[in-house]
């Protein structure tokens, strides 16, 4: 048996390296834009599966997604030590290098987004309910950047915590006009892991069905 182990573990190694790669990938939140849905150091677990088979993001998931350009400048980059390194390798703790982003999926290719003072955010002529956000905070308010048209192909996202989300609407003046490409996600966050106490699914919110 004892000569077998090495196999085994070698086997349990390119098993986790596979899941992490096609299916499933660990996330630590780093900050509070979207709070109260996510906590600064909750952990949730990413669907990297279903882009595979086609599917594009949906309105209000949350997606993480690799930086657009620009949008993480600034931030400060932990470097994790090796055992660290190893363990985010194959998927079983996330990664502190990555410079990905996770916010909420407001609008899709083609949509029509209004964001405006003293109004809620509206989707293709609709407004949104949006019980999700944090309390106190509005909107729009803080960043109101009018009417803008989704690219195809594109995302428009904001974080949940709108007076603390340096999301679409800081970067609609810049090269990429604050849209993420669909090829830049990575995949759906669909679970909260970490802190135990903390465990729960990520549901699209009900405002934006049938929209």
């Amino acid at each position: 048996m004892w000569k077998e182990l090495p196999i085994l573990i070698g086997c349990a190694l390119v098993l986790a390296l596979l899941v992490k790669t096609f299916l499933v990938q660990a996330f630590s939140i780093p900050s509070g834009s979207m709070e109260n849905t996510l906590q600064p150091g909750d952990r949730v677990l990413v669907d990297k599966l279903t882009p595979w088979f086609g599917s594009e993001p949906e309105r209000g998931e949350v997606v993480v997604f690799r930086d657009p350009g620009g949008w993480m400048d600034g931030t400060p980059i932990h470097r994790p030590n090796a055992v660290q390194k190893a363990l985010s390798f194959i998927g079983l703790m996330p990664s502190g290098e990555e410079q990905d982003l996770i916010k909420r999926v407001i609008a899709v290719g083609g949509d029509t987004v209004e964001c405006n003072r003293g109004e809620p955010v509206k989707v293709n002529g609709k407004a949104l309910d949006e019980p999700y956000i944090y309390p106190g905070s509005t909107p729009c308010d803080d960043s109101a950047v009018g009417t803008v048209k989704v690219p195809k192909d594109h995302l428009w996202v904001m974080g949940d915590h709108r007076n603390d989300s340096r999301d679409s609407r800081f970067h609609v003046q810049e090269p990429g006009g604050g849209f993420v490409p669909v090829k830049n996600v990575i995949g759906r966050a669909f679970t909260v892991t970490w802190p135990v106490s903390r465990w729960a699914t990520l549901p699209v919110p009900g405002t934006f069905h049938n929209r």
